[in-house]
């Protein structure tokens, strides 16, 4: 039976040394009362210390709350890190940054799934996933900051399978699993029915127990025991060591941007009129025509960023259910929220597991992704994880886009250009100061040489649309209102191949009412 304790006598439990799961995507399956009690404990009695921290996707609001908290404690306390997203974690790249702790980046769908394998006594996970790009160890090996490049070890190696390449990302012992949920009862069963999604908790919860750790978990509630629905438990009793009940309401916030919305968890429908239109702009042109690339019955993929309002467009143009929208956090159907919200869904129609969620992406369930640019070069590679300084990670973007039929990258032409939208056309007012088309990425998130031969491959910009074709990034639609060689080529690091068939976008999707998705989706 759980053992019902404070966050600070939670944090006092976690040995010196130990590796640590947590996870969740932004605040949500993030411990917070939790997180605070182990920084304070680090400050007030230099334990605990030398943590492996290993977290799957990003963690916290990109303000104040979330696993930043480890880093503020200074140098010390967290001497590894590894995740899929780092971005929000600002105190955490300080230290990386300064090499006080090594840091390592890895592939979403790989972390939440590794869980599985070491609850499993399996000694990892063998996948394509990450091939050719800066996970694999004959580039970086996941290696991000100097400290991990000298002195880290490998945590994935490429090993030759029935004549084919793979890569190995090896198992390893986890010492404590810090869990979140909505309600526990008397004998630890924990639920999470105002979660916005069902995070990789029970996993974790497995490979700890597994590994002779301990289960720590947060929530919100406490019931009787025998009350509980045996459906609604996500982590059984038996699995669970500890529980801590929040003290304060903002230390479980549903996700970044609200505490509680009834409809990412799914006790209401919320009218789709409530839900706000993009506003007319550059953006809503680039959501715009991704969505052309849509046909009726698609289960796609939306990504952080842009990508994530192009359901809007679907709700605005009364296609919403045509296609099936989902979140790589397990979301299925309605309408993705944006940041703060990304990964939560209004009106979902069915919340899987994290980790079920990346093996039906793994094995090639979606029709179609949308996802963000960072800086794309002339072989088709897709940077969207190191950035200038700013590590944010690849988060699902590499297992996305290995086995996705289309793939769309979407993103502004040059960043903080200044436009003029309307009337069927778009001008340039000032030119942007961020090229994003260069001659060679910093980081490979994504590798175009790895692109399947049955993948189409798009870059879609408010300007121009690229295809890559035999290997190369190629022009195959223009806006109207752009010159060609000032507005474009000038502008890009390199030359792409140029369609002898290049096209004028669609003018409509320039004018503030649209109404013409239908001929597309439909045809």
């Amino acid at each position: 039976m759980a053992k019902f304790i404070t966050a600070q006598e939670a944090a006092a439990l976690i040995p010196d040394h130990a590796t640590i799961a947590v996870g969740g995507q932004g605040l949500a399956g993030w411990p917070e009362e939790i997180g605070l009690a182990i920084r304070d404990s680090f400050k007030e009695t230099g334990h605990p210390c030398d943590l492996n921290v290993k977290q799957g996707c990003a963690m916290g609001d990109w303000k104040t709350r979330g696993i930043t908290h480890l880093g503020e404690a200074g140098p010390g306390l967290v001497t590894r890190w590894s995740g899929a997203h780092m971005g929000n974690a600002f105190a955490l790249r300080d230290l990386a940054d300064q090499n006080e702790l090594m840091m390592y980046c890895l592939p979403q769908g790989v972390i939440v799934n590794l869980w599985r394998e070491i609850g499993a006594g399996r000694p990892g996970l063998i996948t394509k996933v990450g091939l050719g790009t800066f996970v694999d160890p004959r580039v970086q090996g996941g290696k991000i900051n100097d400290l991990a490049k000298e002195k880290g070890e490998d945590l994935v190696e490429v090993v030759n399978f029935n004549g084919e390449e793979y890569l190995f990302y090896k198992g390893f012992k986890l010492d404590v699993a810090l869990v979140r949920g909505t309600t526990a009862d008397e004998n630890g069963n924990i639920t999470m029915e105002h979660e916005s999604l069902i995070n990789e908790g029970m996993a974790m919860a497995t490979a700890a127990k597994n590994s002779g750790g301990i289960v720590i978990a947060q929530v919100e509630y406490i019931a009787n025991s025998g009350t509980l629905n045996p459906k609604d438990v996500r982590i059984p009793g038996v699995m669970v060591d500890y529980v801590v009940q929040a003290t304060d309401p903002a230390n479980h916030w549903q996700t970044e941007g609200v505490y509680y919305e009834p409809a990412f968890s799914g006790q209401i429908k919320k009218p789709l009129a409530a839900i706000e239109n993009m506003p007319f702009d550059e953006k809503k042109v680039l959501c715009r025509r991704c969505a052309m690339e849509l046909k009726k019955g698609y289960v796609i993929n939306l990504g952080v960023g842009i990508p994530a309002d192009m359901a809007k467009i679907l709700n605005e143009e009364g296609y919403l259910g045509c296609v099936t929208t989902s979140t790589e956090v397990g979301n299925f159907g309605g309408v993705s929220s944006a940041l703060p919200n990304f990964g939560a869904a209004y009106n979902a129609e069915a919340s899987v597991d994290h980790g079920a969620m990346f093996d039906f992406i793994d094995g090639g369930g979606l029709d179609m992704t949308c996802l963000g640019i960072g800086e794309i070069d002339e072989e088709g590679n897709n940077n969207v994880s190191h950035l200038g300084k700013m590590v944010t990670g690849p988060g699902g973007f590499i297992n996305i886009t290995q086995a996705t039929p289309k793939i769309i990258f979407c993103g502004t032409f040059m960043g903080k250009a200044k436009l003029k939208v309307g009337d069927g056309k778009i001008e340039v007012l000032e030119e942007g100061k961020i090229r994003k088309f260069v001659k060679k990425v910093k980081q490979i998130t994504f590798a175009g040489k790895y692109a399947g031969k049955d993948q189409t491959v798009l870059y879609v910009t408010e300007r121009a649309v690229f295809r890559l074709i035999d290997g190369k990034v190629t022009l195959v639609e223009i806006a109207p209102g752009m010159d060609l060689e000032k507005d474009i080529l000038a502008n890009m690091g390199f030359k792409p191949e140029i369609s002898p068939d290049l096209k004028v976008m669609d003018p409509g999707i320039f004018c503030e009412h649209w109404g013409g998705l239908g001929k597309y989706i439909e045809g």
